[in-house]
């Protein structure tokens, strides 16, 4: 499903004044499973600003009357409540335990609130249930895990159901599919308030994969990262990586770098895919369109310029590889960014630290990102 590029979402409601981006609000529900739940926690209430991840202030809000039991039949005891919710700019809810049963009233009035004053609310997995509930995803594109997907569309007619997405941005309402595409959503929020830098930096010690795609090429990355393992350095294959990428303005191929690296085309796949999880040649197309990415949100060069310093051997290469990774034209890509500067700086809004991140292109949807 796509959705009509001209039918986009309402403008976002400012922020309010008490609120704040980087107080992040997680409600928790009895009965809802330990691993979800634990996913926003973990990617926001801790502090490793160390490692170059800047430092957002979690709240762990009990949505209902305590103690809670989650799955296992352990109990907890979130140390605020609904009222907390007040203060954050950003409003997850990682899991809800019924598909068929709204949240209790109070928890949904704290989630219609927040978004009317602005903040950006999130509902991971079953998480999205509670959103509808809430009415949040009325006339909206969403997603959540493909085995509740029908069963959200029929009790929200309205909402624009799509479970081949990871995770579906649009602008103040986030909702993501399965558990491990949650981590891809939380990883996406960092990308957007901090950069693709801290997102890697974060990925990096969540010890997760520099990217996931969805299993077809069609299914790659929206936002993309050039982020390596941290041991590639003592990899005799690390020099011939550090090459390509001071090198992708060269037209060059895999038997160049196999060349590079003595080794057979068939024993640089395997070893090449051993260290960074990603076959040679997808890895470098990935990181001249990563390339590309940059340089619209930078520069003034026109497409086939950028095309020419990224290693396409043509413009319609890049265009083709930059829509199947990224879900927009070259084009596209550049408006929305530029749009959402506008945006941004005529709402008076802080823009991330890093400015290389990717704007929502109407029509698009968003995917794993590191």
């Amino acid at each position: 499903m796509s959705q009509d590029p001209t039918h986009g979402p309402e403008p976002a409601v400012k922020l309010a004044a008490r609120r704040r981006r980087e107080i992040v609000a997680v409600l928790l529900f009895s009965g809802s499973p330990m691993f979800e739940s634990s996913i926003p926690l973990s990617v926001f209430g801790v502090d490793r600003q160390d490692a170059g991840v800047p430092r957002y202030r979690l709240l762990a809000c009990a949505g209902e009357e305590g103690p809670l039991r989650t799955t296992g039949g352990l109990e907890l005891r979130a140390p605020y409540g609904l009222g907390a919710v007040s203060r954050a700019g950003t409003v997850i809810v990682p899991a809800w335990r019924s598909i068929t049963g709204p949240p209790p009233a109070p928890a949904l009035a704290a989630l219609r609130r927040a978004h009317a004053e602005g903040a950006r609310v999130i509902g991971l997995n079953t998480g999205a249930f509670a959103l509808g509930a809430a009415g949040l995803l009325d006339g909206r594109p969403a997603t959540t895990h493909w085995m509740y997907a029908p069963t959200l569309a029929k009790r929200y007619p309205s909402v624009h159901v799509d479970p081949r997405e990871m995770f579906v941005d649009d602008g103040d309402i986030l909702t993501s599919a399965g558990t491990a595409a949650g981590i891809d959503l939380c990883l996406h929020i960092v990308r957007l308030d901090h950069g693709p830098e801290a997102a890697a930096a974060l990925a990096r010690r969540l010890v997760l994969p520099p990217r996931r795609g969805n299993g077809s090429e069609s299914g790659s990355l929206r936002h993309l990262d050039k982020s390596l393992p941290e041991d590639i350095g003592a990899d005799p294959l690390a020099e011939v990586v550090a090459w390509a990428l001071e090198h992708l303005h060269e037209q060059f191929d895999v038997e160049t770098l196999a060349a590079r690296a003595y080794m057979s085309r068939r024993t640089f796949d395997r070893r090449f895919r051993a260290l960074t999880g990603s076959a040679p040649l997808q890895w470098l197309i990935t990181q001249r369109v990563l390339q590309a990415q940059r340089l619209l949100e930078v520069s003034d060069y026109s497409v086939d310029e950028v095309a020419g310093r990224c290693g396409f051997r043509s413009p319609v290469a890049l265009r083709g590889h930059f829509r199947r990774q990224l879900g927009a034209s070259p084009a596209a890509y550049r408006a929305a960014y530029r749009a959402r500067q506008q945006e941004n700086a005529a709402a008076g809004r802080n823009k991330p630290a890093n400015d290389n991140y990717s704007p929502r292109v109407p029509g698009q949807r968003g995917r794993s990102s590191a």
